[in-house]
């Protein structure tokens, strides 16, 4: 479970660069002026920025907690399998 959630949230960072860096692309000559460009390369910066270090932090947090977070998980599923059977 841990490792399937790692690899979503990185898919999430890699599909997240690739949305910005497609719109930055696909919009560049819609911006009016330079200055224009220039703040909205800025703001996706900051955008790809933050939103990668909130997933590494959320990452690393896991890491340190994995053991709690999906023991309680596997103990829910393994009472709910109990009473299907």
């Amino acid at each position: 479970m841990h490792k399937r959630d790692v690899l979503v949230a990185w898919a999430f960072v890699v599909g997240l660069w690739f949305a910005v860096i497609f719109v930055a692309i696909a919009t560049w000559d819609l911006a009016p002026s330079s200055g224009a460009r220039t703040l909205l390369l800025i703001g996706g910066a900051v955008v790809l920025i933050f939103n990668t270090a909130a997933i590494l932090a959320m990452l690393r947090h896991y890491r340190e907690d994995r053991d709690f977070m999906y023991g309680i998980d596997i103990k829910f599923l393994d009472e709910a399998r109990g009473r299907r059977s």
